[in-house]
């Protein structure tokens, strides 16, 4: 009961902001608030049309909330899951009707991220799938749809710009470098500090449920160690205040233990140094794009390359990561891959799609695009 009533604060505080702001009248924030029902008792969501869930990254958890949830619906509601890496597939176990059950990936901060991922497990039904787009675009967002994967699409390929960035930490080059270079990339912030707002201990607790599902084929991802020191330590991230970086005082500041978890060999940067920091971050993303493509779990360009942008803020600049191999061309990307692949490891290697279309001069937009597909 405690974290409902502090989650409908945090909404009466984002009412206040509009309210302030002249976006709204006293009479209709009153009525807004007056929709939220900071409960612990599921005989409130009785009848409802759709449920989301969104507790912990914990496989158990949300096993229990949704049959507690689906002993309070009807026949034909949708029950979906707000997952950001969890194989919605395996969450539908716990579900007595999996035709009905969905991934609806939020962003955060929800109040302004656009995006919606809809994530179809192996069972879900055309009217599941139907619903969740109705719902997101009547509260005025963008969806997309994608298949089933660990990290689904979004969650799996913005992850690696903030591990490219714990490997460049883990190698020794300044926090203050990394992050630099990240924005310089035009990303909205460089991976540290997006890792801070992401939260830290989501991360850690993410990890722990990967491991324990994947079992003796987990590997840990890079900065794994530092990741879980800073969390045992109390740093959750921006939330509390506490994590790459100290939010007591403005600006913030790098937090100055992390030179005792990752010691600084590289201060100074030269032109050629930054282009090739930046060439890995945008790289490792793209690249985990095209494995994505690969594996059938996206395959419309035009919802990869939205989907970036409006989900994680990948480069605006570029179009998206499937229009930055395209532009790029498909010759060059892989040329260029399979140099940080050799230098840095197999976590820049390319699919055999990409070298496919390298071979024949073809691009995404080109080969994929959605008339093409139909005819």
């Amino acid at each position: 009961q405690e974290a409902a009533d502090k989650g409908k604060a945090h909404v009466e505080e984002l009412l206040k902001k509009r309210l302030s702001r002249g976006q709204m009248t006293q009479e209709k924030f009153d009525a807004t608030l007056a929709l939220v029902t900071a409960t612990t008792d599921y005989d409130h969501i009785k009848g409802s049309d759709l449920v989301i869930e969104a507790v912990f990254e914990n496989r158990e958890i949300k096993a229990d909330v949704t049959k507690r949830a689906e002993a309070q619906l009807v026949e034909g509601a949708i029950f979906g899951s707000n997952t950001s890496t969890l194989p919605i597939t395996g969450l539908a176990e716990a579900s007595v009707r999996p035709e009905d059950f969905i991934g609806i990936h939020f962003f955060s901060p929800v109040d302004k991220m656009m995006l919606v991922e809809i994530i179809l497990g192996e069972k879900t039904g055309p009217a599941a799938i139907a619903k969740a787009i109705d719902y997101v675009l009547k509260i005025k967002k963008t969806p997309i749809v994608v298949n089933d994967s660990r990290g689904f699409y979004t969650s799996r390929c913005f992850s690696t710009f903030l591990m490219e960035g714990m490997a460049m930490l883990e190698e020794g080059y300044a926090p203050a470098l990394i992050d630099n270079v990240g924005r310089m990339t035009g990303m909205p912030r460089g991976p540290l500090e997006m890792h801070d707002d992401v939260a830290l201990d989501l991360s850690y607790k993410i990890a722990k449920q990967t491991a324990i599902d994947l079992g003796d084929a987990y590997v840990p991802s890079e900065g794994a160690d530092i990741v879980a020191k800073m969390v045992e330590g109390g740093r959750y991230g921006r939330k509390n205040g506490k994590g790459f970086y100290d939010y007591a005082a403005k600006p913030k500041t790098l937090w100055a233990g992390l030179s005792e978890l990752a010691p600084v060999k590289f201060d100074d940067s030269t032109p050629e140094l930054v282009d090739e920091l930046k060439t890995r971050l945008l790289y490792r993303q793209a690249v985990e794009v095209a494995r994505c493509w690969a594996e059938g779990v996206i395959d419309d360009p035009r919802e990869a390359d939205l989907g970036a942008i409006l989900g994680w803020g990948f480069a605006p600049w570029s179009g998206g990561p499937i229009t930055l191999i395209d532009q790029t061309g498909l010759k060059a990307f892989v040329e260029t891959a399979d140099r940080l692949t050799a230098t840095y490891g197999d976590r820049f290697k390319v699919p055999d799609l990409l070298r496919e279309m390298a071979a024949k001069g073809e691009t995404f937009y080109g080969r994929f695009a959605p008339e093409k597909k139909a005819a």
